[in-house]
């Protein structure tokens, strides 16, 4: 069984006075006030570490790498392995999401060493899932799919509802770039249960965003998108501008295969404006990606599609994702065979 999650990036003080579903705002407001009046380098640490997981949440990246680099060396100064550990923890989800992958798998290994000998199972456990997760974004499953389920196997024996929606969802949606698309439901839709049971409302949107991805890939548009504005909501309530582009994202994905392409032209491009105002390459190119194939349904001459793809190859080259690569060169091989299209839709 599992409980309520919990956020265990929140810790001393702010373990008790914040929760898994506090609005980042709130959770910068609090913070902030914590580290002004911190009493001992444990307590700026702490402090810290939560204004860099806020910060990085709303897409303030520069303000989320000076405080979790804050945090690290106020953890150093207290001489607590743990608290070093959750601040390099930070760094490398940072570094992440910034696309930055080497950078990320260094602090995330360096952290996840730090974690093990001070005996902080939590964070080592959080480490191991960046490093997950850092893979898996990256499309490299088969170094990534075993660690994910035996993050899934511990989480579930120590009944930790958040791990578990997470490590779910990482294997449902990499069963899901794979084409195994009954595995991925039945996995999202497990996660999407634990989430609102445990009272989980982050993992719960990306759950949401999970289960409409396979509804529309198998031509039901309608229920899809109402998941989605299900999950925009949440991702509203709490602040989540990461969270919240990928459902524009997702959205824009739905609209592409019900063939409404210029409807998707407009959710991809909302979409890429938001991830580049929160420094997010990933999501970006996979915004760019969805243009290129709208555009091109609404009579883009070939030659421009074939220019966009190529420069789509080198920022995906750059970042290191395969899964991407993947599907560039598809949508590629399939302008290759097809003949031109001219479709009535306004561009």
């Amino acid at each position: 069984m599992y409980g309520k999650a919990f956020a265990p990036e929140y810790q001393g003080e702010l373990k008790s006075a914040l929760g898994v579903n506090s609005s980042y705002e709130e959770v910068l407001a609090t913070a902030g006030a914590l580290r002004r009046t911190a009493a001992t380098p444990l307590e700026e640490a702490r402090a810290s570490l939560a204004v860099a997981e806020a910060s990085r949440r709303l897409g303030r990246v520069a303000e989320a790498g000076g405080a979790w680099r804050a945090s690290y060396r106020s953890a150093r100064r207290a001489g607590e392995p743990g608290a070093m550990a959750w601040a390099l923890w930070s760094g490398g989800t940072l570094a992440r999401q910034c696309g930055t992958l080497p950078l990320a798998r260094r602090l995330l290994a360096h952290a996840s060493d730090l974690a093990a000998g001070s005996g902080d199972r939590i964070a080592r456990g959080y480490c191991l899932a960046g490093l997950a997760e850092t893979g898996r974004i990256q499309g490299d499953y088969e170094a990534v799919a075993g660690l994910h389920e035996e993050l899934l196997a511990e989480a579930r024996a120590h009944g930790e509802a958040r791990h578990i929606v997470w490590a779910l969802s990482g294997i449902a949606q990499m069963h899901r770039n794979t084409g195994e698309l009954d595995k991925a439901l039945e996995m999202f839709e497990e996660s999407l249960r634990i989430a609102a049971d445990a009272d989980d409302a982050r993992g719960r949107a990306w759950s949401l965003r999970g289960v409409a991805d396979i509804l529309s890939d198998r031509g039901h548009p309608g229920p899809a998108l109402t998941l989605l504005s299900e999950a925009e909501a949440i991702c509203r309530r709490m602040d989540l501008a990461s969270a919240l582009a990928y459902n524009h994202k997702m959205r824009g994905n739905v609209l592409y295969r019900a063939a409404r392409y210029a409807d998707a032209r407009r959710m991809y491009a909302r979409a890429l404006a938001e991830f580049r105002a929160i420094d997010e390459p990933r999501g970006a190119v996979l915004s760019r990606l969805g243009l290129v194939k709208s555009r091109h349904f609404l009579d883009r001459p070939r030659a421009l599609t074939l220019r966009d793809l190529g420069s789509l190859e080198h920022e995906v080259a750059r970042i290191g994702l395969l899964h991407a690569g993947k599907m560039v060169s598809a949508f590629r091989s399939q302008l290759s065979t097809a003949p031109e299209v001219s479709c009535a839709s306004p561009s």
